[in-house]
């Protein structure tokens, strides 16, 4: 009876972990698109945009490194 029990709640288990993982989403459209934007850039273009990417995610970048003086 035990055996059995274990075996049931094996189961169970296994399919609630099958069920996550097949209803995760995969990636974000936005996401997705663009990547292949990025990838469809010159190399040089491509660098722009992250290095554009990396000034905003920074915490201690300044938007107006002037101070609105401009």
């Amino acid at each position: 009876m035990v055996i059995a029990l274990v075996i049931v709640v094996a189961l169970v288990v296994l399919v609630v972990v099958i069920a996550l993982v097949v209803r995760r989403p995969r990636q974000d459209a936005g996401i997705v698109g663009f990547r292949r934007h990025i990838d469809a850039l010159s190399p040089e273009s491509r660098r722009e945009v992250q290095d554009r990417v990396r000034e905003q995610q920074r915490p201690d970048a300044d938007p107006d490194p002037d101070g609105g003086r401009g």
